[in-house]
């Protein structure tokens, strides 16, 4: 490196008119460093520097810090030591220096990091936080632990909440898409930590599910992460969902329908809302009224929060999803790829052509589990009615048509099976059981009386009484008793 006395006399002499090649030779400095200083257009003063010595620690200074991010996670009283550091760098990684070495480093580093301090942050109306907390249900009357997602607003301190199965990015975008349609309008800014399915931090980059990078350029709004182990940065919805857990969701709530219980959960919200600010001592409903004029408007269309990927069928024709949840499609599928369209709530499962070959509950959790749809097998099992008595379809029948369809010789077995499908694929799996079930308690078995009462069952229900009418008892009176009407003449 040359000092300033030198770069000023290289640049004085190209001043003078001489080139490079004759500066080199008057001054026996390198071409390329003389070029590099003629080039230069910023001399200023700089920050200096002290140049570390290189140390027989510094190929091990990225595993300390990666023991020490580590104890960020865990408890105080159970975190490295200096000496348990330099004892795994021995035996784990092939270290050959002192203790005293690794004692000093993990001194230094500890003296300099910053002391842990709360921010008051400022938030603007329509910004928000989101975040996922998890409680018990009673889901017909099974008790189990599913997520809640809340989303915040800390301008106001009003807050929502919907209920799921996971945390994926097809609940984040439904759950979103339910509040925003609620409230009316899109948040300006959400802001998410790095757990809540949209997004991983790798490093100090943000890695966005496709599906929710189409949610948030469809709806317009900015995205935030939080930086690492900064909970301050998001604290009001960190708040907010152990708030509506003890508050919501105590006693244990009961539903059958988890897509209506979220529709009466968005109502919840009134309850807080009724209440003043903590500090500023306005009413958070009215607070919010702020926050909603400085929401954009909903898009013209809704977002459909669906992630579409294709899986290879086994020999039954079921897929797995997340290794441990089988769903069935239909047997003729065996080995065969077919696309799947997953949801927060549901999965569709397609025929080549597009349409849906049959939806199921989408599953989570742990433990294994198979959903199968009887209706699926229906055209296998027209072409194989000796599989009826072992079938699923025979197990949802009704006792009526199940000890109907038990006692039919197989030809006339298979006719029946094949009315069944025919009916299933126009009016539904459930209401070509019901209508053939109806039919027999009618005596009229055929297959005009059960597709009549099909459509019937499907747009009225069996059980609704026929529409009255006009009145005709004008006409009965003039015609049937020889009365003549108002108007009209006699013979």
């Amino acid at each position: 490196m040359l000092n300033m006395s030198q770069i000023n006399h290289i640049r004085d002499l190209k001043k003078k008119g001489l080139k490079i090649s004759e500066i080199h030779e008057k001054t026996g400095v390198d071409p390329k460093t003389i070029k590099k200083y003629l080039e230069e257009d910023d001399f200023s003063p700089s920050v200096p520097v002290t140049d570390k010595k290189s140390s027989i620690l510094d190929p091990f200074k990225d595993k300390i810090s990666e023991y020490l991010e580590e104890d960020k996670l865990h408890w105080r009283k159970q975190r490295h030591t200096a000496k348990r550091i330099f004892d795994r760098l021995v035996a784990e990684e092939g270290y050959t220096g002192s203790y005293d070495t690794v004692q000093k480093y993990v001194k230094d580093i500890r003296s300099n990091e910053p002391g842990k301090a709360s921010l008051e942050l400022i938030w603007d109306p329509g910004c928000a936080q989101v975040d996922f907390g998890e409680a018990d249900f009673y889901e017909d009357n099974v008790c189990i632990r599913r997520k809640f997602l809340t989303v915040s607003f800390p301008f106001s301190n009003d807050s929502f909440n919907q209920v799921f199965g996971g945390e994926t990015a097809e609940c984040v975008c439904q759950g979103l898409i339910d509040i925003f349609k609620y409230i009316g309008g899109v948040p300006r800014v959400l802001v998410f930590d790095n757990a809540t399915g949209v997004g991983r931090r790798i490093g100090d980059t943000i890695h966005e599910t496709e599906l929710f990078s189409r949610f948030r350029a469809h709806y317009g709004c900015e995205v935030r992460f939080t930086s690492p182990y900064a909970g301050y940065e998001k604290g009001n919805v960190e708040n907010k969902v152990g708030y509506n857990r003890r508050n919501l969701f105590v006693p244990v709530p009961r539903y059958h329908d988890i897509i209506e219980f979220n529709k009466e959960l968005l109502d919840k919200h009134l309850i807080k809302a009724s209440e003043l600010h903590y500090k500023k001592k306005e009413c958070i409903e009215d607070l919010f009224e702020q926050d909603k004029k400085a929401l954009y408007l909903l898009p013209v269309h809704e977002f459909n929060a669906c992630t579409y990927r294709q899986f290879k069928a086994d020999g039954y024709g079921r897929i797995c999803i997340d290794g441990k949840h089988f769903y069935s499609t239909r047997p003729q599928n065996r080995n065969q790829k077919v696309w799947v369209g997953l949801m927060a709530h549901y999965i569709d499962i397609f025929n080549t052509d597009g349409s849906v070959l049959v939806r199921h509950k989408r599953m989570y959790g742990e433990d294994r589990t198979d959903i199968s749809d009887p209706s699926t097998t229906l055209e296998v099992l027209c072409k194989n009615p000796g599989a009826w008595k072992n079938s699923g379809v025979r197990r949802d029948a009704d006792a009526v048509l199940r000890d109907y369809l038990d006692k039919l010789e197989r030809a006339e077995l298979k006719t029946n099976l094949k009315l069944m499908n025919d009916i299933s694929k126009q009016y539904g799996y459930h209401s070509a059981l019901e209508a053939m079930s109806q039919a027999i308690r009618n005596n009229r078995i055929a297959r005009s009386d059960a597709v009549i009462l099909a459509e019937r069952m499907k747009r009225f229900g069996i059980d609704t009484p026929p529409e009255s009418g006009p009145s005709l008892s004008v006409y009965d009176e003039a015609f049937l008793n020889n009365t003549p009407t108002k108007g009209c003449v006699s013979a």
